[in-house]
């Protein structure tokens, strides 16, 4: 991993604004977050405010629960994939939720934030979910 960039694998809120304010003054380019939350929210905004790439844990770690989700479709439909099928269908799930984080950031006004762009997609999956079930 280049030394400009840091994905991040630490316990929730563990990441604090000073740690953050290190990392900028050091001249970091990009922070993946590689856990659930290991930044804390004032962290987060300061990457951002600094025009540091941000991956925030919702979509950096989707390949993950991606992954659980198609051990569990094969097992429950007792299919068997290959390693490459898995594989191809992985990268799609995760091209899809990239493309989607970024085009609803732009829509949004908010191009290249992957916070609010994930926070709205999810949102909005979400809602339509709820909405195509008569939830709401």
């Amino acid at each position: 991993m280049c030394r400009k960039s840091k994905l991040l694998c630490t316990t929730q809120n563990e990441v604090d604004l000073d740690e953050a304010k290190a990392l900028v003054k050091n001249g970091v380019l990009a922070v993946s977050e590689g856990a659930n939350i290991p930044c804390v929210s004032k962290a987060v905004d300061l990457f951002i405010e600094k025009g540091v790439s941000f991956g925030p844990g919702k979509v950096a770690n989707a390949g993950g629960v991606a992954t659980s989700g198609l051990e569990m479709s094969q097992n429950s439909l007792r299919y068997s994939w290959t390693k490459d099928e898995i594989l191809d269908r992985l990268h799609k799930i995760v091209i899809n939720i990239h493309s989607q984080a970024n085009k609803t950031a732009e829509e949004f006004d908010a191009p290249e934030n992957y916070v609010i762009g994930a926070n709205i997609a999810g949102f909005m999956k979400v809602a339509k979910a709820m909405l195509a079930q008569d939830v709401i």
